[in-house]
């Protein structure tokens, strides 16, 4: 916290995206992280097969440089995303658990203290919702043996289905990862949600800021300079009443309905979290 205990909610950056056209204008975790730089950002996050070119998914060396990287450029690293999704037939579950446990040795390599995971699509039947906590349990078991924590995303969730996640998984590095634009039903991929599904998103938020410790800030359509689809007055105001004092990463999603190239649309979203947090949130702003 800030003097005077105000909360202090820093600005970061997602190293993923979907761009403009066929051709995005940033493409690798290296460009992402000298945009980060470039407008003075706070924090980076990654994707683990997004961005390493054809490794797929960052080899040691990849992620020893990219590290090196993020040090010399002042960037912490807030996590790296992994997949999840706990649903289907016990070798598929198998073989998500695996693919995340590869996940969290990348994390501990590359200095990221916290992975994300999916979470399933919605509660299922009581034997489904039994696999699915047997195998969140066991990624953070794995993921504590490292000395990582394993963030829930809620793609795609209610806010009671988080609740009862984070309470059933029942693991001391088992935490939330707050995404505003992906929720059950609320989802804002081609189209702005609707006004039903955008009053069940604040409800959600407001249902489970209080556990969070990072905001994916989703960012659809920003040319105006503020987001259009999302209501961040309303995000942030639920987040300092909730006294969330982490990052809020920028995660550009436009996929094409944005006049502006991608490097701007992240620019200007960075621009519009930093008109709504209090000044002493942001290094920048001071």
């Amino acid at each position: 916290r800030a003097p005077g205990g105000a909360v202090v909610i820093k600005v970061g950056l997602y190293s993923s995206m979907f761009g403009k056209g066929d051709s995005p204008e940033l493409e690798t975790v290296d460009g992402f992280v000298d945009l980060a730089r470039e407008l003075r950002l706070d924090a980076i996050d990654f994707r683990s097969d997004v961005g390493f070119g054809r490794a797929g998914r960052g080899g040691r060396q990849q992620l020893l440089d990219l590290k090196l990287r993020c040090h010399q450029a002042g960037l912490p690293i807030g996590y790296l995303a992994s997949r999840g999704h706990f649903t289907g037939p016990e070798e598929e579950l198998r073989a998500k658990i695996d693919f995340v446990a590869e996940d969290i040795e990348r994390a501990a390599l590359l200095g990221a203290p916290a992975i994300r995971v999916f979470c399933g699509e919605k509660p299922g039947s009581t034997r489904e919702q039994e696999a699915e906590i047997r195998c969140l349990r066991e990624c953070c078991d794995i993921a504590a043996d490292r000395g990582v924590i394993v963030g829930l995303q809620n793609h795609p969730c209610s806010g009671d289905n988080i609740l009862r996640l984070l309470e059933k998984v029942d693991r001391e590095n088992f935490t939330h990862i707050l995404d505003t634009g992906q929720w059950t039903g609320c989802a804002a991929y081609g189209d702005p949600p609707g006004p039903a599904a955008g009053d069940r998103i604040y409800r959600f938020m407001e249902q489970t800021a209080p556990y969070a410790t990072h905001v994916r800030a989703k960012f659809f359509k920003i040319d105006s300079g503020r987001e259009e689809w999302l209501d961040y007055e309303r995000i942030v105001a639920i987040l300092l009443d909730a006294g969330f004092n982490g990052i809020m990463g920028v995660v550009f999603e436009g996929r094409g309905v944005n006049a502006c190239g991608d490097r701007e649309v992240i620019a200007r979203a960075a621009a519009h979290l930093r008109e709504l947090l209090p000044r002493e949130t942001s290094p920048a702003s001071r």
